[in-house]
């Protein structure tokens, strides 16, 4: 396939970088559900696919469906699991902490029954920023909807943040303990005394040790899971695999190169805005801005002579082709907004909830 540029030869320029800002495009997530409240909350699509199912399949058999949070501190593997638990991608993943912003809620229908799976920010410690404030609320609004609960732990470890998010969920949901990371045991003998230790600290619904990775260990979560869940209509089609649109998942994909290829250099106080997109027949054409804090910033993302930040863009329309399977033209800016991440007005123009 024969592929469009990635950035214009002038991006890097302080004059491209620091023009003024296109219209912002900002994405809100369709109302959550009550728990076992069936599809009264849903957005009307997905409240019209629970009503047309009538909640039974073909041979009669009870559908299932349920809102799942995926919780924990950052770091622990959260978004890769739910990427492995829906098949696809949804939800970017970085050693960086705070990857994960917005709740991103994914799906997967196995049989009769649809999980549906709200991932979360890593609870936050440090209170101090708005950006902080804002990803803990996230958390607790996702708790207070949820059929059922996983808390995300790497096997073998518990630290102050882990008991934090502990201490914080709720007691009126099941919750199912996920010791992930199982592969970077390197014996497993030592995991029976931490499993009885973390049986004294809550009387969890089960406790699963997998790796994420794995998908033998990924199906058998499944199965485990399936009782928690309410009999009632699928809250969306049975091929749906997530409800965000292309322009999230497009602005989520660049941050993800942005963090991966920055490593530690950059702080996590930086976001990615799409403010052009154009489709073009099978052609799409997205002009993003990465906004920081910092001249400084802006100087780590662009690079010497430009190289790291035409990376970003080339790693991200790779995947962005692949994802949705057309070519890509993609456009990539870079600019400086200072103190955007301690700011509820800018949080809000820039989509977070």
């Amino acid at each position: 396939m024969t592929h469009t540029p990635t950035t214009p030869d002038d991006a890097t320029s302080p004059e491209a970088s620091s023009a003024s800002p296109a219209p912002v495009v900002t994405y809100a997530l369709p109302p959550i559900p009550a728990a076992g409240s069936g599809a009264t909350s849903l957005s009307p699509e997905a409240a019209a696919a629970a009503q047309a199912s009538g909640g039974k399949m073909a041979d009669g058999t009870p559908q299932r469906c349920g809102l799942i949070a995926i919780v924990g501190r950052p770091n622990v593997g959260k978004s890769t699991l739910l990427n492995a638990l829906v098949g696809q991608k949804v939800s970017i993943t970085s050693d960086k902490a705070q990857t994960t912003r917005h709740r991103i809620t994914g799906m997967r229908t196995v049989d009769e029954a649809q999980f549906v799976f709200v991932d979360t920010p890593g609870f936050q410690m440090k209170y101090n920023a708005a950006l902080n404030r804002n990803l803990n609320r996230t958390v607790h609004g996702v708790l207070g909807d949820v059929d059922l609960v996983l808390y995300v732990l790497e096997a073998g470890r518990f630290g102050l943040d882990d008991a934090k998010v502990l201490s914080l969920l709720p007691q009126d949901k099941p919750v199912v303990m996920i010791a992930n990371k199982l592969d970077a045991v390197q014996r497993r003998a030592d995991l029976a005394p931490w499993l009885k230790s973390m049986q004294e600290r809550r009387n969890f619904s089960e406790f699963v040790p997998l790796s994420a990775k794995k998908d033998a260990d990924v199906q058998r979560l499944f199965k485990i899971l399936k009782p928690y869940l309410p009999e009632q209509g699928w809250f969306y089609d049975g091929d749906a695999l997530t409800d965000r649109s292309e322009k999230f998942l497009a602005s989520e994909i660049i941050r993800e190169k942005l963090f991966r290829l920055t490593g530690d250099e950059l702080p996590y106080t930086s976001t990615v805005i799409i403010d052009k997109w154009e489709d073009e027949g099978e052609l799409r054409r997205i002009s993003a801005s990465i906004v920081v804090e910092r001249d400084a910033h802006k100087g780590m993302i662009i690079g010497q002579g430009g190289e790291r930040l035409k990376r970003i863009g080339s790693e991200a329309r790779q995947e962005l082709e692949h994802l949705m399977d057309g070519r890509v033209f993609l456009e990539l800016w870079v600019k400086v907004r200072s103190g955007w991440a301690d700011s509820e007005e800018h949080l809000r123009t820039y989509g977070y909830e």
